[in-house]
């Protein structure tokens, strides 16, 4: 009987918890795709024959194992597990990008992905140190945005504007003077977000133009997942 374990970053797969998330990730990834796990409590019906065809088409493995599940899924309704290869990504360098610095919360990084992809800015920069984007967690936070998202790690903001730093950057700050819906990006450009609980370094003031997101004294601060969609949303509407 095969010996599961729970995802470790040093791993070279991670999963899809779950058959949406599966579905996406054969759509997209098919290519990475090493197995897909089917837990005996799944109904039968169109949903898992539409799966089955997909897998079979695909000369993709089936497995037939519940024990797997209880290792890597916490919900009870999770049903298809995905395995899958990890893949390496690139930017386009003329595209506009979203930079998260030193994020730390593997939920606010799958949300910020799935907004990405739905504000047409699913080019991420990550620089460390940062959550693992393939984390399952990342995964499911990002409702399968993840397999339709070019994401690169940089060891410094130096590194990643070395080679893309040739645009706009718009570095979101506290105590920035320009406020959001006064920014008229024009051509390529970054938005660029710190980490959850620090924000981002003072230094980064001196870089591009600083910009807040202004609202009511009744709160300190939005939150990471929410200010990232604020700004994609008001740099992008004009594309929708």
């Amino acid at each position: 009987m095969a010996a599961y374990k729970r995802y470790r970053k040093e791993d070279s797969v991670s999963y899809s918890l779950g058959i949406t998330l599966t579905f996406e990730l054969l759509k997209f990834k098919t290519e990475y795709v090493n197995r897909v796990f089917v837990h005996s409590a799944m109904k039968q019906g169109d949903t898992l024959d539409k799966l089955l065809k997909l897998c079979k088409d695909s000369g993709i493995e089936v497995v037939y194992a519940d024990k797997i599940f209880n290792v890597l899924s916490q919900k009870d309704n999770c049903y298809v597990i995905g395995e899958f290869r990890k893949f390496e990504s690139g930017l386009d360098k003329d595209s506009s990008h979203i930079v998260l610095v030193n994020p730390s919360n593997a939920g606010n990084m799958g949300t910020i992905m799935r907004s990405a992809l739905g504000f047409g800015m699913n080019r991420m920069a990550i620089i460390r140190p940062a959550v693992d984007a393939f984390d399952p967690k990342v995964v499911r936070a990002s409702m399968g945005a993840i397999f339709s998202t070019e994401f690169v790690y940089f060891d410094s903001f130096d590194e990643y504007m070395k080679k893309y730093g040739d645009r706009e950057l718009y570095p979101f700050m506290l105590d920035a003077k320009i406020k959001l819906h006064d920014v008229k990006p024009q051509g390529k450009f970054s938005l660029i977000f710190g980490n959850e609980a620090t924000g981002l370094p003072h230094e980064f003031s001196k870089i591009g133009k600083s910009v807040i997101i202004p609202h009511s004294d009744r709160i300190d601060s939005l939150n990471l997942p929410i200010a990232a969609s604020i700004a994609m949303y008001e740099a992008t509407k004009a594309d929708f």
